[in-house]
């Protein structure tokens, strides 16, 4: 057995004299030193050994793994020092490459535009809470409780009382309930309605609201604002018209269409309702109907930035696919 030790002790280190590139040097490794390699396998050789001799050859074995382990790590750095490894290089001199920056999202980009061009018109950016109760979603704004828009089904009921807003129109009460007039503000965030999803619904989306309240405030005042929004937004030779409509929180009541050109065809496209706030509202917050007036209007983020950006589908603006919204 130690006969055998020292053939192969002359067999690896002959091997490893032989060694001239990177693949033999790991070819010498798997076979001497790997975990099925020749040294491993002679420690078999303890089980068939005298018992004289075990003593001996274990010792010889576990000298000649260091051995061979030393031998292979000093082959290993001749061999790098001689060969140093080739690759891309840092140059230190070369210009750094310049971070890929995101882009603030479309519809962030409108409402920021949007509450831009309000805001040259002096109206505040006014803010509330997503989770609202039945009075200020519903009662303030004139929706008696048989209305057909307090429906369970067609709202988000977290209980008996309470449901996420379905407008921001819960913002202007809040406002109206804290702060004398006159009033001129814009609300915006986001509603909830249980609408089924296609292309030009969804059951979240972006609203703003606008309230006006002063003295001797009239339906002209509100196609003013409108239409100095519509040029704003869409250019100067943008149309709006205003056609007679119901909401229970304004009367006279309104939507807004705009004249646009949509797939090669032009046509009207409805933004958005408006009106003159009920007087029933101001009651309900406090303010005299005799001495106030004011109009409201609400409009749609998704079908502002659709509209203007020529975008068909709403689900577009959500699914977050960076190769349709990296073009905004």
């Amino acid at each position: 057995m130690l006969q055998r030790l020292s053939q192969l002790r002359q067999e690896a280190e002959h091997a490893l004299q032989a060694v001239q590139d990177a693949d033999a040097l790991e070819r010498f490794r798997v076979t001497y030193l790997g975990s099925k390699g020749k040294l491993k396998g002679a420690m078999t050789w303890l089980k068939e050994a005298d018992p004289s001799q075990r003593r001996d050859l274990g010792q010889g074995l576990n000298q000649l793994k260091t051995e061979l382990q030393q031998a292979f790590e000093a082959k290993s750095g001749e061999h790098k020092s001689r060969h140093p490894a080739q690759g891309p290089r840092l140059d230190v001199t070369e210009p750094g490459l310049p971070p890929r920056l995101g882009r603030v999202h479309v519809i962030t980009q409108v409402m920021d535009e949007m509450v831009e061009v309000f805001g040259r018109m002096g109206f505040d950016v006014a803010e509330g809470p997503e989770l609202e109760d039945e009075h200020h979603n519903f009662h303030a704004l004139n929706i008696p409780p048989e209305h057909p828009a307090r429906d369970p089904l067609d709202n988000f009921y977290i209980d008996g009382e309470h449901l996420l807003r379905t407008q921001t129109s819960t913002v202007q009460i809040r406002v109206m309930e804290s702060t004398p007039p006159p009033v001129r503000i814009v609300a915006l965030g986001r509603v909830y309605r249980p609408d089924t999803h296609d292309a030009t619904h969804s059951s979240m989306f972006h609203q703003i609201e606008g309230l006006y309240v002063d003295r001797k405030v009239s339906m002209v005042d509100l196609k003013t604002t409108l239409l100095q929004f519509a040029h704003a937004m869409f250019g100067p030779e943008a149309e709006v018209r205003i056609r007679p409509s119901y909401f229970p929180f304004t009367e006279p009541s309104a939507e807004m269409d705009i004249r646009m050109t949509v797939r090669g065809r032009t046509e009207w496209v409805e933004l958005g309702g408006c009106g003159m706030v009920d007087p029933a509202v101001f009651e309900n917050v406090g303010y005299d109907p005799e001495q106030w007036s004011g109009f409201a209007f609400g409009l749609g983020i998704e079908r502002v930035a659709m509209r203007r950006f020529g975008i068909p589908d709403i689900r577009w603006l959500y699914e977050n696919d960076v190769r349709f919204l990296g073009q905004f």
